[in-house]
Formats: structure tokens, C-alpha cells, sequence
């Protein structure tokens, strides 16, 4: 008579730890977030050691400059916000020559914008988005619609890309 009983060696079922698996890789791939960051769609002069010498007349340049501490310098005048400007842009680009301290002409008339190296993102893009409204509003007016609607033109479609080109 034995008093040992024989007993099973004990096993982990594998299929179980395969559906833990698949439970766990299908969990993180429908919440891991994947970014898809697009940037600014800017056109950038390419870097130049040298400085650049500008063919512009002063007169025809409004600047709106950003210090390290995001205050704006707009024109020699600094401001802690750009509330006022885009109507000062307006005034500058559509000057026709009238007021000898503003552009010459809208055609050649330059926003220039110029920040520190410690300005913010926000800040810049804050100035970036004051200054392309005013264009915006510019081109809207000379188009007959609102800049809203300006701005959502189709340029695939031929009869809007001729309302974009003539604005």
C-alpha cells in the first residue's frame, strides 16, 4: 500500500496567457495617441550668417517685434497686447501714398515680424494671426466677401481661384 498518491504535474494553460496578450497589445493600440503635428505652413528665407540688406524704403516696412518677455514693439511703441494693430496694418498697407509716414504702395508694403529667441510660441503665432487677418480682410474686401468667406475659396474650383487671383 502506498501512502504516496501520484499527482499531475501542473500546467498553464498557454491559450489563456495568448488571450491575455492579444487583450493587452489590442488595450494599447486603441489608447496609445499618435500625433500628427503639421507645423506652420511658412515659407522661410534660408539662414544667412551675413546680414541681410534690405532694397526696402522704411517707409514701406511695419514692424511688429517680440522681446523675451512677449511684449510687442509695433512701429517703435511697445504694447503688452496687439488688440489695436490689425487696423494700424490696414491703415499702412492701404496708405496709397496719402500719409508720407506709411507705405507707398499696398504692393510693396511689408509686415515684417521679428522675435527673441526667448518669445513664446503663442506669442508669436498671436502676432503671426493679427497680421494675416489683416491681409485677410484686405483681400476679402477687394473680393466683395467676407473674410470668412474669402478664406474657405475652393482654388480647385475655376471660378473661386479667379476671385482668390483678382483679390
Amino acid at each position: 500500500m502506498s501512502l504516496l498518491r501520484k499527482t499531475g504535474s501542473a500546467e498553464v494553460s498557454t491559450s489563456s496567457m495568448a488571450d491575455i496578450a492579444f487583450l493587452l497589445l489590442t488595450f494599447f493600440l486603441m489608447t496609445t495617441v499618435i500625433k500628427n503635428e503639421k507645423g506652420l505652413m511658412l515659407m522661410l528665407p534660408q539662414w544667412s550668417e551675413e546680414p541681410v540688406k534690405s532694397i526696402l524704403n522704411d517707409r514701406n516696412v511695419f514692424t511688429i517685434q517680440i522681446n523675451s518677455e512677449n511684449e510687442f514693439l509695433v512701429e517703435g511703441e511697445l504694447r503688452t497686447s496687439l488688440e489695436d494693430v490689425m487696423p494700424e496694418i490696414k491703415k499702412f498697407i492701404l496708405n496709397n501714398n496719402t500719409d508720407p509716414l506709411l507705405s507707398e504702395n499696398p504692393e510693396i508694403a511689408v509686415v515684417s515680424l521679428k522675435t527673441d529667441r526667448g518669445t513664446t510660441h503663442r506669442a508669436f503665432i498671436e502676432a503671426l494671426d493679427v497680421a494675416q487677418a489683416a491681409y485677410y480682410e484686405i483681400y476679402a474686401a477687394r473680393a466683395g466677401l467676407s473674410p470668412k468667406a474669402f478664406r474657405a475659396l475652393d482654388l480647385n474650383e475655376k471660378a473661386q481661384k479667379q476671385i482668390y487671383d483678382a483679390a
